[in-house]
């Protein structure tokens, strides 16, 4: 049986390279880094394939419920719902992590 998790992000379109991971804004969204621009769906179409990878996923399992045409979005992620809430906590701290090793 599939369930669904909604998760929130803050886009980053036009990066020096793809990432997933870090927070940013309030309420904090999980921080997704493209080099696509974000112009013709671009930027959403790298986004998706960057969560397909980071969450060990399929890019048909995500799907943009708010927020198409902005940096702020929300996605219904299927699958199993206790793996992906893990994996969605630890993409989140990991540039914060790193930031701090940094300093």
């Amino acid at each position: 049986m599939s369930e669904q998790l909604l998760i929130e992000i803050r886009v980053r379109p036009n990066s020096s390279r793809n990432k997933v991971g870090g927070v940013a804004g309030d309420p904090p969204r999980l921080v997704v880094a493209v080099q696509a621009p974000a112009v013709d769906g671009k930027a959403n179409e790298a986004v998706i394939k960057e969560l397909a990878k980071a969450f060990d996923c399929r890019a048909r399992d995500f799907t943009i419920v708010f927020g198409e045409l902005g940096r702020d979005k929300r996605l219904l992620v299927s699958g199993e719902v206790v793996e992906l809430e893990k994996k969605y906590q630890e993409l989140q701290q990991t540039t914060t992590l790193q930031q701090r090793l940094d300093l």
